[in-house]
């Protein structure tokens, strides 16, 4: 991004751009920029990459390694968490505090993450003074998929906010009034319907997706956007590869207001600002170069 870009972002309460998103790996980075009385935080949402291309990543957006504070998961798939992180996370280099929800722990144990730096969380959990997690539990496969509302900014009304959710078996009420007006909405919209029937995968593997434990449709994933009404920008994650496309996705998007920003597999988003108030519907604009770094970095004695 260039400079002018990074400059547009400074009036925003946080960022976020989603590094790859699907069956091969997921993660996003969250970045809340220091105020005056809190440093700069800097969220991973999942780490289904593993670590040394994570690395990657995050070093075209001007992000160390040892910058990372928090690494927070929606679940333990192994697309949302890589094999590597256990033995990751190490003084130097990855720093982070892994979260993780209570009803995974037993899956953490068994992965070895407890014996990292490891923090559970139930309904919600304060990432930083001024960044709240708020916590929705949907149906996944036996142990479930954690949604995140974060919002940011102290007190009862926060300046921003983001709804996270990925992996959901179906869409409840509860996740619809969990989310609702959050001013960026990241969410799945894994497959189409007729490409999913039309794949060669097989009957099980078709009903493990569609059967209200696997993941969203186009279809589910429009209606739920519709009902919660994010106020300025659209994110849509984890499109199968197999069983959908960026352009068939974003036909069944066609009637909302919110240009859809697709992640894909193969390249991060650009960042997307999470301002309050809403905003303007404008699209986001697009773009390959490579992007600096975001906000003011932390020195040794703002972290």
């Amino acid at each position: 991004m260039s400079e002018g870009g990074v400059n547009d972002l400074q009036d925003a309460s946080g960022a976020l751009c989603v590094l790859a998103s699907g069956s091969s790996g997921n993660c996003s980075v969250l970045v809340v920029p220091k105020t005056e009385t809190t440093a700069r935080r800097v969220i991973l949402i999942d780490a289904g990459l593993s670590p040394s291309r994570t690395a990657q990543f995050l070093h075209t957006r001007g992000i160390r390694p040892d910058e990372v504070d928090e690494i927070i998961f929606t679940h333990l798939d192994s697309d949302h968490c890589h094999s590597g992180w256990p033995r990751a996370i190490r003084p130097g280099s990855w720093r982070a505090t892994l979260r993780i929800h209570r009803m995974h722990m037993g899956r953490a144990e068994r992965m070895g993450l407890l014996y990292t730096r490891c923090a559970p969380f139930d309904e919600s959990f304060q990432a930083a003074p001024n960044i709240r997690f708020g916590v929705e539990m949907l149906a996944h496969d036996d142990l479930g998929v954690a949604t995140f509302r974060v919002a940011i900014g102290r007190g009862q009304s926060p300046d921003a906010t983001l709804g996270y959710a990925t992996d959901l078996g179906r869409v409840t009420s509860g996740l619809i009034e969990h989310l609702r007006g959050v001013d960026v909405l990241a969410i799945e919209s894994n497959y189409c319907p007729k490409m999913q029937l039309a794949s060669s995968r097989p009957a099980f593997l078709k009903k493990r997706i569609m059967g209200g434990s696997g993941h969203l449709s186009n279809e589910e994933a429009a209606r739920a956007i519709g009902l919660i009404e994010p106020g300025e920008h659209l994110v849509l994650l984890h499109l199968s590869q197999q069983c959908n496309c960026p352009q068939t996705a974003v036909h069944a998007h066609r009637h909302h207001r919110w240009t859809p920003n697709i992640s894909t597999q193969r390249e991060p988003t650009p960042w997307i600002p999470i301002r309050g108030g809403g905003g303007s519907a404008a699209p986001i604009i697009r773009t390959r170069q490579t992007q600096g770094r975001l906000f003011v970095a932390p020195t040794a004695d703002n972290r």
